[in-house]
């Protein structure tokens, strides 16, 4: 494999910088639930957690999660239902699927202890460059790259690296960049602190380089062009969708709630029934009310609005329109259980993950309860 070249990197005293880094993530470092310890179980689920989310959200998610599943093996045996409440509101669920699906292959096949060689742990699902690099690094200190979206900037910065991050391919770059600067006898607090550095300092738009610890290695701030760094253009085109909700109770006082599909977005999560609306002449509540007896058979009554929202997801928009119902008429067992429909009390929903979009529809209704 053709070794990648970065002129950049003689530059730098890698010594110096090396000790400047790691002296200050010692001393300063957060206190986080995941550096308790180095097992590497919880590394695992702490790395899958932090990716497209931010650390102050982490904390309680990881925490409960931990208390619910405190080892690989309480984790492996988890149905699939628990562990979907467990991950509700973080979002991209198929990371919490591919996580135990991952723990099982490591249970079934390496005695239940997280593989230590990169080829070995990069080939359970879910675990990327990224994620496999975290783990060998933090748990097991082998001197592999873990390269995320605040350590290509941070590189960026001190290398005066232009390549654009948007691009799959420059990761190579930055791993490359890594396993030169990487300090061999602190791997773990190196690459924590790269980290580190770009979330509390090494910052998106204005850095804060007055306070950085290897601001005298910084060939951009030598050169007055850390704003301009990282290099970033590319960007995903979102597309609207238009969807019609309500919260439908019965003279039970239950809710009617629908699972979504088992592949694709939100997969297997719990819902308030909806459509899309592509009838836009139509009033939304006329329009709700005959879709719903298409597809099952009885017509609800939409009483009033509730609330609008905006979900967005990387590749499009929910907007939608929530309305609050009656279903007076009884719908079909066999209706029911081939729609993936189920009628619950509040506290039978409780137990239940939700989307997020989901949960601020009961919210908003739990207010206007009270209110009422």
């Amino acid at each position: 494999m053709k070794e990648i070249m970065i002129p950049t990197i003689e530059k730098i005293n890698i010594e110096g910088f090396q000790q400047d880094l790691v002296s200050w993530f010692q001393q300063e470092q957060r206190e986080l639930p995941w550096r308790k310890n180095k097992d590497p179980y919880r590394v695992w689920v702490s790395e899958i957690m932090l990716q497209q989310t931010r650390v102050d959200t982490v904390i309680p998610y990881f925490n409960r999660f931990m208390e619910w599943f405190p080892t690989l093996e309480d984790f492996a045996d988890a149905d699939e239902e628990k562990i979907l409440k467990a991950w509700e509101g973080l979002g991209y669920y198929s990371r919490v699927r591919n996580l135990q699906s991952a723990v099982r292959e490591v249970r079934a096949s390496y005695n239940g202890i997280v593989p230590d060689e990169p080829g070995e742990i990069s080939k359970l699902k879910g675990v990327g460059p990224y994620t496999a690099g975290a783990i060998l690094s933090i748990a097991y200190g082998k001197p592999e790259p873990a390269v995320d979206g605040n350590v290509m900037r941070v590189l960026s910065r001190i290398l005066m690296i232009y390549e654009d991050i948007a691009k799959p391919k420059t990761r190579k770059t930055f791993e490359a960049a890594v396993r030169k600067l990487i300090d061999h006898d602190h791997t773990s607090a190196f690459n924590q602190a790269l980290m580190e550095l770009g979330a509390l300092i090494c910052t998106p738009g204005k850095p804060a380089c007055l306070l950085c610890p290897v601001q005298s290695h910084c060939l951009a701030f030598e050169a007055g062009v850390q704003s301009e760094l990282p290099v970033k253009i590319q960007k995903k085109k979102t597309r609207d969708v238009p969807i019609v909700a309500a919260v439908l109770t019965n003279e039970k006082g239950q809710f009617l709630i629908h699972k979504r599909e088992p592949s694709g977005l939100l997969a297997n999560l719990w819902e308030y029934p909806n459509f899309e609306n592509h009838a836009p002449l139509q009033p939304k509540r006329e329009f709700y009310e005959d879709r719903f007896q298409e597809m099952y058979g009885v017509k609800p009554e939409i009483t009033e609005s509730l609330v609008r929202i905006e979900h967005v997801f990387s590749h499009l928009v929910w907007k939608v329109d929530t309305y609050i119902g009656e279903v007076k008429e009884m719908i079909d067992e066999g209706t029911l259980r081939k729609n993936q429909l189920k009628w619950v009390s509040e506290a039978e929903m409780a137990e239940l993950a939700f989307p997020v979009s989901h949960q601020k529809m009961m919210k908003a209704y739990k207010e206007r309860e009270h209110i009422g």
